[in-house]
C-alpha cells in the first residue's frame, strides 16, 4: 500500500514496473491455466429458447412509475480522510402515457410539458459510514442503526402513512387481514443487532410499540435492524458495505409503499400501472431474505388484485451475455433464461439440482429481450413461483410489460427507458460537482 500525501511531501504512486514480477511467476500462470468461464457462444442451445414477442395493443397501462435512487461518499475533512459520509438520495417518478403520446405527437417539447414527465418525490439520507457517530450514541453500528429506523420514521411520500408502518405491513402481511398465520406476525432474526449474540431473536407484532421499536432483554430494537445491516458493520472499517444493499431496500419499500396506498385509495389503479425499478427483482447480502416476504407480496396481488412491475438492469453478467448473443437474437424476440442456459453460458457457479437459481434471494425470472428497434434489454419479471425451467406461461403478463418497455424506449443512453433514465436524472449524484459540493456542506454541517 502506497503512502498519502498530508504535507508538503508528494504521495507515494504505485510502481509502474511491477507487474512483471506478477506476470513471470510459475505459480500466478498456473492458477490462471486452471480458471474456467462460461462459455461465450451459446450456440445452438439458443435458437430452440428464443420467443417471438407478440404486442399487446390494448394494454390497460395508463400509468408507469419508475423508482430509482443513488448515494455518493464524501469526507467529512480533508485533513482527516478516514471519517466518510454517504449521501442518498431516492425517487419516484410517474408518468401518465396520455402525455407521453401528446408528447410525441408535438413539433417542440414545451417546459410545461417536462413538467408533467418530472413528476417526483425525493427522499434523502445522510449516513455516517465511517469514523463518525451520533454525539448521543456508543458507537457507529448504533448510530446506523437509529438513523436508518429514523428515515424510515419520518419519511412518508407524502402519504399517511411512513415507510416505517409500510415495512411492518410487508413483513407482517398485514394486507392479509384475518386470513394471515401466527407465523406470519413475526420475525426472526439470526443475531442480536445490540449485543452481537447469535441466536434466534423473535419480533413479534404484537410487541412492537407504535414508533416501530421492540424492548428485548433490556435493549430497544428496531423495526429496522430486520434488515441485518449491523451483522457487516464494523467499527474500524466502517460500514460502506452496507450501502448497496440499504439502497435495494430502500427503493423496494418506496414500491411496496406506492402500491399499499393504491390499495387503500385506489385499487383500480394498480391494474393500470406498470411500476419500473432500476434493478434486478430480489433482495441481496444481509437483506436477501426479504425476498421471502416479497414472494408472498407478490402471489396476494396475482391472485387478489394485479401486478404490473419489471425490474431493468444495466450492468453485471447478465447485461454482459445480453450484448454477446444480440446479434444472434432477432428483432422482436426475447429468451427466457433457464437454469442450465444460466450456469452454461453466464454464472460460474454450481446448478443446484433441488433448487432454482438465487431462490435465496430472487422473486422474480430473467429475460432478455430485442425489441423491434434492435435495442437489448435485461428484465426482470416477478412471479409466484420460481422455476428451474421456467415457460411463458410462468411469467404472468409478460408481453404487456415487454410491450411497455419497447414503447417507453429513448435514445439517451444506450438500451435507456425514459422513465428509469429521467428517475437516474433527478436523484444521481455526479462524482463531480455533486460530491464536492456534499464535501463542503458536510464540513461546515459536522461540528
Amino acid at each position: 500500500m502506497s503512502y498519502s500525501a498530508k504535507g508538503n511531501r508528494p504521495a507515494e504512486w504505485a510502481s509502474k514496473s511491477s507487474h512483471h514480477h506478477i506476470i513471470k511467476d510459475e505459480a500466478v500462470q498456473e492458477i490462471l491455466e486452471r480458471l474456467w468461464m462460461p462459455d461465450a457462444d451459446p450456440g445452438l442451445g439458443l435458437a430452440e429458447r428464443i420467443h417471438e414477442h407478440d404486442p399487446v395493443n390494448d394494454s390497460r397501462i395508463q400509468h408507469v412509475i419508475a423508482v430509482d435512487g443513488g448515494y455518493t461518499e464524501t469526507v467529512v475533512r480533508k485533513e482527516y480522510p478516514s471519517s466518510t459520509i454517504h449521501f442518498f438520495q431516492f425517487g419516484a417518478v410517474l408518468i401518465k402515457l396520455d402525455d407521453l403520446e401528446h408528447i410525441a405527437r408535438s413539433p417542440f417539447i414545451s417546459p410545461e410539458d417536462m413538467a408533467r414527465l418530472k413528476n417526483i418525490e425525493r427522499l434523502k439520507l445522510p449516513l455516517p459510514t465511517r469514523g463518525l457517530r451520533l454525539n448521543d450514541e456508543e458507537s457507529l453500528c448504533d448510530t446506523v442503526r437509529r438513523l436508518v429506523h429514523e428515515f424510515f420514521l419520518k419519511e412518508t411520500l407524502g402519504e399517511q402513512h411512513n415507510l416505517l408502518d409500510t415495512l411492518a405491513w410487508f413483513i407482517f402481511r398485514r394486507y392479509k387481514g384475518g386470513i394471515r398465520t401466527a407465523d406470519e406476525a413475526e420475525w426472526v432474526l439470526s443475531s442480536h443487532p445490540v449485543n452481537g449474540v447469535d441466536g434466534a431473536v423473535v419480533l413479534h407484532e404484537s410487541e412492537m410499540s407504535p414508533d416501530g421499536t421492540f424492548n428485548k432483554d433490556g435493549h430497544i430494537l428496531y423495526l429496522t435492524d430486520i434488515f441485518r445491516l449491523h451483522e457487516i458493520i464494523d467499527e474500524e472499517s466502517g460500514a460502506a458495505g452496507i450501502c448497496s444493499f440499504l439502497a435495494g431496500v430502500i427503493e423496494h419499500l418506496i414500491l411496496v409503499h406506492i402500491i399499499r396506498h393504491l390499495l387503500a385509495q385506489r385499487p383500480s389503479v394498480l391494474g393500470g400501472t406498470l411500476f419500473l425499478i432500476d434493478r434486478p427483482t430480489g433482495f441481496f447480502g444481509q437483506t436477501a431474505r426479504l425476498h421471502i416476504a416479497m414472494f408472498d407480496l407478490v402471489r396476494w396481488l396475482f391472485q387478489e388484485h394485479e401486478l404490473y412491475l419489471a425490474g431493468l438492469e444495466k450492468s453485471g453478467a447478465f447485461v454482459d451475455h445480453a450484448a454477446q448473443i444480440g446479434e444472434k437474437m432477432g428483432k422482436g424476440t426475447y429468451l427466457i433464461l433457464d437454469d442450465q442456459y444460466i450456469y452454461r453460458y453466464i454464472s460460474p457457479g454450481k446448478e443446484d439440482p433441488n433448487r432454482p437459481y438465487a431462490s435465496s434471494s430472487y422473486y422474480g425470472h430473467k429475460v432478455i429481450f430485442k425489441n423491434r428497434y434492435g435495442q437489448m434489454h435485461v428484465v426482470s419479471v416477478p412471479v409466484p413461483e420460481l422455476k428451474k425451467f421456467p415457460a411463458k406461461v410462468d411469467l404472468p403478463n409478460l408481453d404487456e410489460i415487454l410491450t411497455h418497455v419497447e414503447s417507453l424506449r429513448c435514445n439517451m443512453y444506450d438500451s435507456a427507458l425514459l422513465p428509469i433514465a429521467l428517475a437516474n436524472k433527478l436523484v444521481s449524484l455526479a462524482a463531480h460537482p455533486s460530491t464536492k459540493i456534499l464535501q463542503q456542506f458536510a464540513r461546515d454541517s459536522v461540528a
